[in-house]
């Protein structure tokens, strides 16, 4: 990812963004930082960059045209016109789904205003978002830039070096961090809490959830408020618990916005894909969600999940939406592990351990031939693309092979099969290269992703294309339940 900040003051938004997380991820050439000299673009010999502001007033104003050209240099660079961010108090809130919004972009242009503002004809020309990390005023806006550096920066992969830290931290599913602890055990005279000791992850879990609980009731009533909203939808989609589970789950994750909320009508958007998730009681309240995701979306929805088929004519109509695919869900129940017999062995009979180090040996019928699992790579995206066709956009796959949440069974050194999560939470992209079909490789692939999501604290799922009779036979072998409805995927 590469940020561009136009400033009048470079060495300090350097100096800024040069160490810790950020200085070691510019080092590894996970993301760029240029800092652009506004001065460096005025047509006045004494690098002046502002004037009085028309119509009288206190302070003076910064020109428009050092600020154009500064900009232009840098979208004649990338070849088309950024996004490009002005940080004002005027601005929209910048909250955690914003971070996770803007970590898409490949190129953000962050232009950092002084004095009194800048000329109005300017921003209007450029800027494609105003915003705001605070009410409160500041000098300018180079540390407002770097906070949203640093922000953003975490949700690009590779950042940081858990993978999962950027996904469970505060503000993750409308609730604040829960307490931690580490060595030593105890410390003036306070204990670490004895769940935490119990090596009960499950209880664990549970603790966890409930201090955050408490601790965003405390602190953040206004956050909670949006937490318990979200959790009341939840119960009245778990009615038909098979059907929503795709919405179910974009709630437990912590990936859901709200939209709209009225009894069975909801409507949810994923704020990492954007697909805004639609389920409705009866058509006129579902026109009614669809023209609320038409304001959300300023008419611009790439992706529609609908749970009744009578939506259909009507997302087409109110829309622009075509028909894509239909669905059936296909969900894991229980709790405990697919069994591994005839599929995986591991060398440590510390087989849970094992399983969290992602350290699976799948076994093929004949014990000589073992395949292993591991994550993809980006060495790996040719053969990935070459041999799946139902993601027809290149850019998706290596994203997900980017994020970690594509793996491939391996024999030797030679990919036979992979499978993947999706950015909405759904298992898929499931695929064995035809060589090396009807020896187990699927089912070691698919009970590898749901023993995964399990170890996760997930309830895994994914979704069987109409009429895909070879995968729903492999989902029921593997106990899935499947839904008698199917869901609708809509797009532009």
């Amino acid at each position: 990812m590469n940020f561009h900040i136009l400033t009048l003051f470079p060495d300090m938004v350097e100096q800024g963004l040069s160490a810790s997380i950020i200085g070691r991820a510019k080092e590894k050439g996970l993301l760029s930082v240029e800092t652009v000299n506004i001065r460096d673009y005025t047509a006045d010999k004494h690098k002046k960059v502002d004037d009085y502001p028309y119509g009288g007033g206190a302070g003076m104003l910064m020109q428009a045209q050092p600020v154009y050209d500064a900009w232009k240099s840098v979208a004649d660079r990338i070849g088309s016109k950024p996004r490009t961010v002005y940080l004002t108090p005027q601005g929209a809130a910048f909250i955690q789904p914003m971070a996770k919004e803007l970590a898409k972009e490949r190129d953000l242009v962050f232009l950092c205003g002084h004095y009194e503002g800048i000329d109005e004809r300017v921003l209007e020309e450029i800027v494609t978002d105003y915003v705001s990390i605070g009410d409160y005023v500041l000098t300018g806006g180079e540390l407002p830039a770097m906070v949203m550096v640093d922000a953003i920066s975490r949700m690009v992969p590779g950042v940081l070096a858990n993978d999962e830290s950027g996904s469970t931290e505060s503000f993750e599913g409308n609730l604040l961090e829960y307490p931690q602890y580490s060595r030593p055990e105890k410390w003036m005279g306070r204990t670490v809490p004895e769940v935490l000791l119990s090596g009960n992850q499950k209880k664990i879990n549970a603790w966890r959830l409930e201090e955050a609980v408490k601790r965003t009731r405390e602190r953040r009533p206004d956050m909670y408020l949006r937490y318990e909203r979200l959790q009341q939808c939840r119960e009245i989609l778990r009615r038909q618990k098979l059907l929503h589970i795709d919405m179910t789950e974009l709630i437990d994750r912590g990936q859901a916005e709200l939209i709209f909320a009225e009894g069975e009508n909801i409507c949810l958007r994923d704020m990492a894909s954007g697909i805004y998730f639609h389920t409705a009681s009866d058509p006129q309240n579902g026109r009614r969600l669809l023209e609320m995701i038409k304001v959300h979306a300023k008419g611009a929805a790439e992706l529609l999940v609908l749970h009744q088929e009578f939506m259909r004519e009507a997302a087409k109509e109110c829309l622009q939406m075509d028909f894509l695919i239909a669905c059936f869900q296909a969900v894991y129940t229980r709790k405990e592990k697919l069994p591994v017999t005839g599929l995986y062995s591991v060398d440590s009979p510390k087989q849970e351990e094992r399983v969290r180090m992602q350290e699976f040996v799948a076994e093929r019928p004949k014990k000589e031939e073992r395949v292993r699992m591991q994550k993809l790579g980006m060495e790996h995206l040719d053969l990935v693309l070459q041999n799946y066709s139902r993601v027809g956009d290149p850019d998706y796959i290596r994203d997900r092979i980017a994020k970690g949440t594509m793996y491939g069974a391996f024999l030797g050194e030679t990919l036979t099969g992979f499978v993947g999560k999706h950015t909405e939470g759904g298992i898929g992209m499931l695929e064995v290269l035809p060589a090396y079909r009807g020896r187990k490789i699927g089912k070691a692939l698919e009970t590898y992703a749901i023993n995964m999501g399990l170890e996760n604290g997930e309830t895994p799922f994914g979704q069987v294309v109409e009429g895909n009779t070879v995968s729903m036979s492999l989902q029921q072998s593997l106990g899935l339940c499947i839904s008698k409805q199917m869901v609708y995927w809509m797009e532009r």
